[in-house]
């Protein structure tokens, strides 16, 4: 991911996903809230529905989580 949050590959995910170390070690978290994003990918593989996430993590918006799912595998998110 560059400077603007994207990819080579043009997929945008910086409006989603922030990376700190000061906050969870530098693990990326959904922007503007503490939730990593691996925790996404955790409750899938568990098999819990986005649905169920979301109502989990209620700071994080359908659409950042659809936004995170999208371009997983272009930037290696996926588990």
């Amino acid at each position: 991911m560059n400077a603007s949050g994207k990819t080579p590959e043009g997929v945008g995910l910086g409006e989603y996903v922030f990376s700190d170390p000061g906050i969870l070690g530098g693990d990326p978290v959904f922007r503007g809230t503490r939730v990593p994003v691996a925790s996404l990918f955790e409750h899938l593989a568990s098999n819990c529905s986005l649905n169920e996430f979301l109502i989990n993590f209620p700071s994080v918006s359908r659409k950042a989580a659809v936004a995170v799912l999208a371009g997983a595998p272009k930037l290696g998110l996926e588990k």
